[in-house]
């Protein structure tokens, strides 16, 4: 890594989850998923990953990843030109799966996990990082002035980690800056918050979950327009993701969706459009 990246205890490490588990499944010899730039960051960062080894939420890490891919990948194919924005970006790989040889792509998180980025990554003319904070309208600003719509915001583990109010303001930002967008993001009931103390990854990080939704069909009534277009659970996900599971992970979601439906039920994927202008 670069010298001038900053020692790994200064970032957040819930960045470190989706990482490691894109990691541990490529290492696999019929993964899920191939990202051999995750293994590079793994063996570079000074950090025992072990201590998340054997964790379940590996795969439903993984599991998103691939939904949002899915859902960009389905943007891309009907606007190739258009701006895809990856809000808290951390150490995604999304542009490495996912560029089509058009698109514009802005990675966005904050400045000390931007610096940590920096010593894996470079800007390209269609590829820019942004240091700031999603709350920040500056960044939509720049995104706007700098980058053709249509706009795809993905927000993957980012805004469940932040007060309602502080979401309810990015969503406003958002319809106002950047009509039209549409916005990928998973939502946690508070019956999830409430127990996330016992959670097999979470409680080992010192992040917390502050933003409680038991219902994402609520948050339509947040700005007028806004519409939830799909809203799905590990349980139920689109076949392109699902069939990418060997038989025993199949297994291992079917018998938590039986199990375990309300906490299968409180963690959800949510795909949102904003109106136009």
């Amino acid at each position: 890594m670069d010298k001038r990246t900053p020692r790994l205890g200064d970032v957040q490490e819930t960045l470190l989850i989706p990482l490691y588990a894109r990691a541990v499944e490529t290492r696999k010899p019929r993964g899920m998923l191939r990202d051999p730039r995750a293994v590079e960051m793994v063996d570079a960062l000074d950090y025992d990953f072990s201590r998340f080894d054997g964790a379940k939420s590996l795969l439903g890490a993984n599991l998103r990843t691939l939904l949002f891919d899915l859902w960009v990948r389905d943007f891309l194919e009907r606007h190739p030109s258009g701006t895809v924005v990856e809000i808290g970006t951390g150490l995604n790989t999304r542009f490495e799966r996912l560029d089509n040889g058009t698109v514009h792509w802005f990675d966005l998180d904050l400045p000390d996990v931007i610096a940590l980025r920096r010593g894996f990554f470079e800007d390209t003319d269609r590829r820019r990082m942004i240091a700031a904070s999603v709350t920040d309208p500056g960044w939509m600003e720049e995104v706007r002035r700098t980058s053709p719509g249509p706009y795809f915001l993905a927000a993957e583990a980012v805004l469940i980690y932040l007060e309602e109010e502080l979401v309810r303001s990015v969503f406003r930002q958002i319809a106002e800056r950047l009509p039209g967008a549409r916005l990928a993001l998973e939502t946690a009931a508070s019956r999830m918050v409430d127990t996330q103390d016992s959670h097999d990854v979470l409680a080992k990080v010192a992040a917390r979950m502050r933003w409680s939704c038991d219902d994402p069909g609520a948050l339509e009534h947040w700005q007028p327009g806004l519409s939830l277009t799909d809203s799905l659970t590990l349980a139920h996900l689109p076949a392109e993701v699902s069939h990418r599971l060997s038989l025993p992970y199949r297994a291992l979601l079917r018998l938590m969706a039986t199990i375990r439906r309300r906490d299968i039920e409180a963690y959800r994927f949510n795909l949102f459009r904003f109106p136009a202008e």
